[in-house]
């Protein structure tokens, strides 16, 4: 069973109803027995980092989230999920991530050419980079859904995919037992569908 940690941020419905087409067993919840109990967490997550990370203080949840991932359970950030693994965002301020993947959240203005907008907002090619499980049936140059303003900057060891947006973008991160995507898997089509198949073999 996957849970999707349901700490008041992100699109939810659409996540459970993917996890649903893929005939796999998903619960929206923020109950910590429920979490324990999971095979497989999904911290999904849209709008600002520090804001985000407020809320899952406050939903108690933050620090039980990096003991079920010490402990090696496989955990998938999305989007604003993925950033919220890295060890701080400097999105607004500096504010501190669960640090679960080294990295620091940036703003793609200091990467993107001038003439691009920002956000990111629509579909485009990953380029592997790396290898990761969840992309086991993804070919090279499948297009997915992105909508972000901020990237990841990551070590390379753990970047498994990028996107072109004038300069390569961090796509996609695995570190052990921790993924996570930049893109929507859950509004990416049969593409994004076969990320959450892999996710759950895990």
């Amino acid at each position: 069973m996957t849970a999707i940690i349901d700490y008041g941020v992100g699109n939810l419905f659409s996540l459970a109803c993917s996890f649903g087409a893929v005939g796999a067993e998903a619960v929206l919840t923020s109950d910590p027995e429920v979490i324990k109990k999971a095979d497989r967490l999904v911290l999904p997550g849209v709008g600002a980092f520090r804001d985000a990370a407020a809320k899952l203080r406050e939903s108690g949840l933050w620090d039980l989230v990096k003991q079920q991932a010490a402990e090696g359970k496989p955990l998938m950030g999305i989007c604003l999920g993925m950033q919220l693994l890295l060890d701080k965002s400097l999105e607004f301020g500096e504010y501190e991530g669960l640090g679960l993947i080294s990295g620091v959240v940036r703003a793609m203005t200091d990467i993107v050419p001038a003439g691009l907008k920002i956000p990111q907002m629509g579909w485009n090619k990953l380029i592997m980079t790396g290898s990761s499980p969840v992309f086991a049936n993804t070919p090279e140059g499948t297009y997915m859904y992105f909508v972000h303003s901020y990237y990841c900057d990551a070590p390379k060891e753990y970047i498994s995919a990028v996107t072109e947006y004038g300069a390569p973008v961090t796509a996609a991160l695995h570190r052990d037992n921790i993924y996570g995507c930049q893109f929507h898997p859950e509004k990416s089509g049969e593409a994004g569908l076969e990320v959450l198949r892999c996710f759950c073999k895990l």
